[in-house]
């Protein structure tokens, strides 16, 4: 009686196809941040399928364009941010601190990617551009943190999260023009939203 081989050995199940999908897009971010970090905005979609050790193919199979590719690898940047803000400020008992947190990694992201951050157009913390799901959600976040703020009497009461993430733009460029100590900038920030009962 003929014994028959199962297929499993010789086909990849769709689980496994999308695990080894997300894999590669995640190669391919990390090796396009890394470049653009490195070069700015001079680096071709070759250039990244290699530093990620994937085909051209795969590479655009994920993204299409450079601007996708770009795009995905800000949202991610944001993302990372949007993380460290509820993983480390969000419950903090001390709002003004926990800006100062968030306003710190923020510029310390921007000090190590500045490369990268000459090739984002839009999308990205401080950008002007449409606002994306990320920028939303941080800003609802700002929203309440100025909120807790203000209830205890450390924030101005005319500051809007909206403020706060626009500040952000002024502390990425100087950031990235090397204009300055970002680290005083940021104290000046805080001392700019302290409420009068708190100078």
């Amino acid at each position: 009686m003929p014994v028959q081989q199962s297929t499993s050995a010789h086909t990849t199940s769709p689980r496994r196809r999308r695990a080894d999908a997300e894999r590669n897009r995640a190669r391919v971010l990390n090796a396009a941040r890394e470049l653009f970090a490195e070069r700015g905005a001079h680096v071709s979609m070759d250039e990244v399928a290699r530093r990620a050790e994937v085909g051209v193919g795969t590479l655009y199979r994920h993204f299409p364009t450079k601007e996708a590719m770009v795009e995905a690898a800000s949202q991610q940047r944001f993302g990372e941010i949007l993380t460290y803000y509820r993983t480390i400020c969000r419950d903090s008992t001390e709002p003004l601190e926990a800006l100062k947190l968030l306003l710190t990694r923020i510029a310390e992201v921007e000090a190590r990617d500045r490369g990268f951050a000459s090739v984002v157009v839009e999308g990205t913390l401080g950008s002007e551009g449409p606002r994306s799901p990320l920028r939303a959600d941080l800003e609802a976040e700002l929203v309440s943190l100025v909120d807790k703020g203000q209830a205890a009497g450390v924030i101005r009461q005319d500051i809007t999260g909206a403020d706060i993430l626009s500040l952000t733009c002024g502390l990425n460029s100087i950031v990235h023009r090397r204009s300055g100590d970002w680290r005083r900038y940021i104290n000046i920030v805080l001392d700019g939203l302290r409420s009068s009962r708190e100078r």
